[in-house]
C-alpha cells in the first residue's frame, strides 16, 4: 500500500465516520455503480487501525467527559461495596448507565449481521436508505429544541436512540445523523444529542473492532507497511477530530439541511444510475 493510498483512506475514514452521509452507503455505490472494484476492501489490520484513529478523535474531543466517567466508574464500584449511593447520582456516573443501555439494541443485530451487510448489494435499498437519511436530517432541523441532558434523560430515551443506532447498521443509513436526530426527537438538548451520539460510538466501534481483531491479526501483516498504516491512522484521527468539531457547531445551530440535500441528491442519482445500468 502506498503512502498516498493510506492517507486518502484515512481522510475518508475521518470524514465518513462522523459526518452524517453514510460511509457504508458510499462504499457500496462506489463498488456497484462506479466500477471501483474493491473500494471497500482494506487490509483487515489497517481497517482496525483506521477505526482506532477515529476512536482517538472521539477521546480527544470528549476527553473531559471520558475522564469524568472513568473516575465515576471506580467511585461507583466503591459506593456499591459500601452500600451507599449519592443522591442525586453524579452526571458522569449517570452517563455511563445511559451509554450502556443505549448500546444494548446493537446486540439484536448480531444474529442478522451478515444479512444486514448483504443489503449493500441492493442499490435500490442503499439509495432509499440515503433518501431516508436525508429526510431524518431535514426533520431534525425542525424539531423543537429539547432540554434533556444526562441529568434527566430517561432509560427509554436512550433505548430509542440506541435502536436508531442499530438501524443505522444498514448501508446508506448514517449512524451519527440517525442517532443525533433520534436524540433531538426524544427531547435531548442539541449539544447533548451530539455528545451522547459520539460517546455512544465508543463501545460500538470497540465492539466491532474486537470482532474483527482476531481475523486481522491472523492476516498477513506486512511489517514494511506499518509506517504507512500509521500515517493513515494519524490522518483519520486529525480529520475525525475536525469533523466532530464541525458537527458540534452545525448541530448547535440546527443546520443539517445541507447534508440532507446532499443525501437526497446522491440517493436519487444512485436510483438513476442503477436504472440506466439495468
Amino acid at each position: 500500500m502506498s503512502l498516498l493510498h493510506a492517507v486518502l483512506l484515512g481522510l475518508i475514514q475521518g470524514i465518513a465516520e462522523f459526518l452524517p452521509v453514510s460511509s457504508s452507503g458510499h462504499l457500496a455505490i462506489a463498488e456497484h455503480l462506479l466500477g471501483m472494484s474493491g473500494a471497500s476492501e482494506i487490509p483487515e489490520f489497517f481497517d482496525v487501525l483506521l477505526h482506532l484513529g477515529t476512536l482517538i478523535a472521539v477521546f480527544a474531543a470528549y476527553w473531559t467527559d471520558i475522564r469524568d466517567m472513568v473516575i465515576e466508574f471506580f467511585s461507583g464500584v466503591r459506593d456499591l461495596a459500601r452500600h451507599s449511593t449519592p443522591a442525586p447520582v453524579p452526571p458522569a456516573r449517570r452517563m455511563i448507565v445511559l451509554i450502556i443501555v443505549g448500546t444494548l439494541p446493537l446486540f439484536a443485530i448480531l444474529p442478522i449481521k451478515d444479512l444486514v451487510e448483504g443489503l449493500a448489494d441492493n442499490m435500490y435499498f442503499v439509495a432509499g436508505a440515503l433518501i431516508v437519511t436525508g429526510c431524518l436530517l431535514f426533520a431534525s432541523d425542525r424539531v423543537k429544541k429539547g432540554r434533556k441532558t444526562e441529568r434527566n434523560a430517561t432509560l427509554l430515551d436512550v433505548l430509542l436512540v440506541g435502536a436508531a443506532q442499530a438501524i443505522a447498521t444498514c448501508p446508506g443509513i448514517s449512524r451519527s445523523g440517525t442517532t443525533i436526530t433520534a436524540g433531538c426527537f426524544v427531547g435531548f438538548e442539541r449539544k447533548f444529542a451530539v455528545r451522547y451520539s459520539f460517546l455512544m460510538s465508543i463501545p460500538a466501534i470497540l465492539g466491532a473492532n474486537l470482532l474483527a481483531l482476531k481475523d486481522a491479526l491472523e492476516s498477513n501483516i506486512v511489517l514494511a507497511d506499518i509506517p504507512v498504516y500509521l500515517a493513515g491512522v494519524a490522518v483519520s484521527a486529525i480529520v475525525g477530530y475536525a469533523c466532530i468539531r464541525l458537527l458540534k457547531m452545525i448541530a448547535a445551530k440546527g443546520r443539517f439541511g445541507a447534508f440532507a440535500y446532499y443525501c437526497w441528491a446522491v440517493g436519487i442519482l444512485t436510483l438513476v444510475l442503477n436504472a440506466i445500468q439495468i
